[in-house]
């Protein structure tokens, strides 16, 4: 089946085209919002909407088809930020209506997940899912996606973007702020794991209030350092508790190469294959949606209508059945 995904869920629009999991295209653009700014949800949706059409058309080039070739039209349903993730839904809906093809919504995480078990080869791994709005430790079941582990305040992304803005960046993103630690030296900050679940709003607090007498360099490598091996300390307790022998991180923040070489040791001292998925998969991208699309289409047994299709704003990856 050739399935078309489309990425709406915050600051990047992706428009990807898989057919029987093989990726045919992978566009995508970010919206980047002004300096000392985070995401306007209005502009982002503005950002969405004007550059549809050419990304589409990119799309398909790259992939050598026309709308007509394709034979799903694949969304992002959730979670998201309110405007940009509805105008994608629009979007969707109206291929889905002008072509009459059918449509299926996805779940981003559970989006994120697949594409990078597929990526990497690694079947029914534990997944270190690391995103901008979300951090969670997950196993799939036959019943579906279960959370062992998740933030109970922030996401890694959240947390590097807010401290970026804090700080005066002017392109407040994770990538710049990694870019900032390189050749930082550690001072200390709070370390706090509960269990399983992790807390990042008092990391937050304190580094912002120790930039301004430590250098921001300095601050910067020490929250990356202390969050990542937080992130690391319940991943293993994961591991263990389910005996899993693969690990897969995936998600916004999986790109980061520090992030990966930590929980790269970790696997590796704990006898647990390791994996992770090229960049421009583990970004929000079409791809992803497309090819998650294709593996909910081909199970599902009540298709809804058009119509009936809806945003929604806060559906969680344990609620995808």
């Amino acid at each position: 089946m050739i399935s078309l995904g489309i990425e709406s869920t915050a600051h990047t629009l992706g428009i990807g085209i898989t057919k029987g999991g093989k990726v045919l295209s992978n566009i995508y653009d970010t919206y980047k919002p002004p300096a000392g700014e985070g995401i306007l949800p209005r502009k982002a949706a503005d950002h969405h909407a004007e550059l549809f059409s050419s990304l589409l058309k990119s799309s398909l080039g790259n992939a050598g088809l026309k709308m007509k070739d394709v034979q799903l039209i694949s969304f992002a349903q959730g979670p998201g930020i309110g405007a940009p993730l509805r105008i994608g839904v629009v979007l969707a809906k109206y291929l889905a209506k002008r072509y009459g093809k059918p449509i299926i919504g996805v779940n981003h995480a559970y989006a994120h997940a697949k594409i990078s078990e597929l990526q990497t080869g690694l079947e029914s791994p534990l997944y270190v899912y690391v995103s901008g709005g979300n951090t969670q430790l997950l196993i799939e079941e036959k019943s579906g996606f279960h959370v062992l582990g998740e933030t109970l305040d922030i996401g890694l992304g959240n947390l590097f973007d807010t401290f970026a803005r804090d700080i005066g960046m002017e392109y407040a993103h994770g990538s710049a702020l990694a870019k900032l630690a390189e050749g930082g030296k550690y001072v200390e900050l709070p370390y706090s794991v509960k269990g399983m679940n992790l807390v990042f709003s008092g990391l937050l607090t304190s580094a912002t209030r120790l930039a301004k007498t430590e250098p921001k360099k300095d601050v910067a490598f020490s929250l990356m350092e202390t969050s990542f091996a937080m992130t690391c300390e319940a991943a293993e307790r994961a591991l263990f508790l389910t005996k899993k022998k693969k690990l897969v991180v995936c998600g916004g923040v999986a790109q980061n190469s520090r992030l990966q070489e930590m929980l790269r040791m970790m696997c590796s001292e704990d006898g647990v294959e390791f994996g992770a998925a090229p960049a421009d998969f583990n970004r929000d991208n079409g791809a992803m949606i497309a090819y998650a699309g294709e593996l909910i289409y081909a199970k599902r047994k009540n298709r809804k209508p058009v119509e009936d299709w809806v945003a929604i704003q806060d559906y969680r990856i344990d609620q995808v059945r």
